[in-house]
């Protein structure tokens, strides 16, 4: 081989592995601390292509996609920062979807109407048109990203979830809590595989530190299968020509079991992209670790995208205290 033949393959294969690679993310100020120098933190994970991806690739993603759906930790800053980049790389390419809030109940629409109708830009007027501060959502100030870039777009606002009255029946009375035309819509009368219904009730008893009496499980299982499939149902009924994103906890857009499914379920052949926000760990080095984390075999995300963690009191502490008295 030729000296310049040789330099010339150099020159092909050296361009190709450099195609095949992403950048490292890049620089950002990151609200939260925790294990920031964690080697994932910052970067996107593709759960189907099995590789790194850069942001401009995730957001070319999130643009065609008719039902986006962006997980979170509630109180985590960097993820309501994060989504609202997402939501603003669908209105930068001239889009106007839906954007639709777990945060806001469906009795809560006439009053975001209201709100919307007399200052279509009033971040602020929104948050006390729900009263938000006695919501029990953690600080209106996180969620203000993700709400400004809605409001300076003119975006759509769909309040989604079911009203906590309305959960708690639920609980308490199971299905029969719903009109029959709803629970019907909603499919909970349908039979739920028994492994889904199993890795359902050992979650909640993993996220409840074990506490839970175990008659408990079961309800609570069905209340959460209902707030996803009423989130689904309102994507549905509201979705306008060019969409809707959804902005909600990283359990409900999972694909097994969450929104998703339910969006799946009711609409053949739809186009649904399912991001997670998760907070990195030390124990947990690769993408595929955090499958395990989430209590999952595989990642039940189509994108991960990491972040440093925010630090947390003991979650179960309170849970025995209560339980220790008489």
């Amino acid at each position: 081989m030729t000296r310049t033949s040789f330099a010339l393959v150099l020159a092909l294969s050296l361009g190709c592995a450099s195609r095949q690679q992403t950048s490292p993310p890049p620089a950002r100020e990151w609200a939260t601390t925790l294990h920031r120098d964690h080697p994932l933190v910052g970067r996107i994970w593709d759960v189907a292509g099995g590789r790194f991806v850069d942001e401009s690739a995730l957001r070319a993603a999130v643009v065609p996609a008719r039902f986006v759906l962006l997980g979170e930790r509630h109180d985590h800053p960097d993820h309501h920062r994060l989504q609202a980049e997402l939501v603003r790389a669908r209105t930068d390419s001239g889009q106007r979807p839906a954007l639709a809030f777990e945060m806001l109940d469906v009795t809560q629409q006439p009053a975001v109407d209201a709100a919307l109708k007399a200052h279509p830009e009033d971040v602020e007027g929104l948050a006390k048109a729900v009263d938000w501060a006695h919501s029990g959502w953690p600080a209106f100030s996180l969620y203000e990203p993700v709400f400004a870039a809605g409001l300076q777009a003119r975006l759509p606002i769909v309040a989604a979830n079911l009203p906590r009255a309305q959960v708690r029946e639920l609980v308490m009375k199971g299905p029969d809590a719903l009109p029959s035309d709803l629970r019907s819509r909603l499919g909970l009368e349908a039979p739920v595989p028994e492994a889904e219904a199993k890795a359902v009730r050992e979650e909640l008893d993993r996220s409840h530190c074990g506490q839970l009496p175990q008659e408990m499980l079961e309800p609570m299982a069905l209340a959460q299968r209902a707030r996803d499939a009423m989130m689904a149902d309102r994507l549905l009924e509201t979705v306008p020509a060019d969409g809707v994103v959804l902005i909600t906890g990283n359990g409900h857009v999972r694909k097994d079991r969450g929104v998703p499914a339910h969006l799946e379920r009711r609409v053949k052949d739809v186009t649904v992209l399912s991001v997670a926000l998760l907070e990195v760990s030390p124990e947990a080095l690769n993408p595929q670790d955090y499958a395990a984390v989430v209590g999952a075999t595989t990642l039940p995300y189509d994108y991960v995208w990491f972040t440093p963690a925010m630090p947390e009191d003991d979650p179960c502490k309170a849970l025995r205290e209560r339980n220790k008295k008489p």
